[in-house]
């Protein structure tokens, strides 16, 4: 197929980009930065560079050219939000940024739409021991900070579906592929952790391989939960990944002071608790996670960057 793919340039978007042309699909990389458009080109794909949030720019810049499918992984989250305004950019783009992203699809005359969606979907709280699948309420208002963050994500999903062919992604909480980022971030002990409820991870190539089988197998009108198969607290996560890096111990923080000093995240990473099914990508997708645990991830990351590094003599 020949996909134009949304934020091509992201923390999904180089992983999906690289996943696409190896399963045979030609990319057109929508970007608004000219170098990650070189970037992109230097892969293989096709830069397509525009602000998805500029309609009518957008439309000019895809004018004359012809996709069969659109993936929408945009996302204004290159550093996590501590607060819940912090949100609003990327509400903004679930929002007026799939609207315009379906528009770029009538005039390239795809039919396929898939967009990026996330679990906190089904609401920021604890959800005790029921198994979520996609036919759990979702996109519902719980009265708090969080109703933006959900709106926006059902608006997303629903304005997909209006598409022939719409499909919604529901990522789990994604990681992996900012390993170096990452050991800095835990080397300075930035990255403090609290108890908190088990959530769902994915690793980001699973995240990108998952996407790709949606694009290829997913059934129109459907939802898919891409997460891995062993929920795991905020906590268990990062002490695990520091330890493996091979840094100190993540700072614990009572959790009233989580709350007060990063509200937003301490809004699922303590007080959100969901154990979430991946049956349906399993059944119907033919996908399986590379990284079935967190374990297993975190070693490829370490791996990963070990490999990257220069040898010392």
């Amino acid at each position: 197929m020949r996909v134009l793919l949304a934020g091509a340039s992201g923390a999904i978007g180089i992983p999906l980009t690289r996943q696409l042309i190896a399963s045979g699909h030609q990319v057109l990389g929508l970007t608004r930065d000219p170098v990650g458009g070189r970037r992109l080109e230097a892969l293989g794909a096709t830069p397509v560079v525009a602000d998805a949030l500029d309609h009518d720019g957008l439309l000019r810049a895809v004018d004359g050219r012809s996709a069969d499918a659109v993936i929408h992984e945009l996302t204004a989250l290159r550093t996590a939000p501590t607060r819940h305004s912090g949100m609003a950019p990327t509400n903004r783009l679930r929002t007026q940024g799939t609207t315009n992203l379906l528009a770029a699809a009538q005039v390239l005359g795809a039919r396929r739409f898939l967009t990026q969606s996330i679990i906190f979907g089904y609401g920021y709280a604890d959800h005790g021991r029921h198994l979520l699948t996609e036919d759990d309420p979702f996109g519902r208002p719980a009265g708090d900070r969080s109703d933006p963050h959900v709106a926006a994500m059902l608006s997303s999903e629903q304005a997909a579906f209006s598409a022939p062919e719409g499909i919604a992604l529901r990522y789990g909480l994604l990681y992996g592929g900012d390993s170096a980022q990452m050991r800095a971030l835990l080397a300075r002990r930035g990255l403090p952790v609290a108890k908190g409820g088990v959530l769902g991870w994915v690793h980001h190539q699973d995240a990108a391989a998952a996407t790709v089988a949606a694009l290829e197998h997913g059934r129109p009108g459907q939802a898919y939960n891409l997460v891995d198969d062993l929920p795991a607290t905020w906590r268990e996560v990062y002490v695990t990944m520091a330890r493996a890096f091979g840094a100190p111990p993540p700072r614990r923080l009572p959790r009233w002071l989580f709350r007060l000093v990063a509200p937003y995240v301490a809004s699922f990473a303590v007080d959100t608790s969901m154990r979430v099914s991946n049956a349906r990508a399993r059944t119907e997708l033919g996908w399986r996670p590379a990284y079935p645990t967190y374990h297993d991830g975190i070693a490829a990351m370490v791996s990963a960057l070990v490999g990257r590094e220069p040898r010392r003599v």
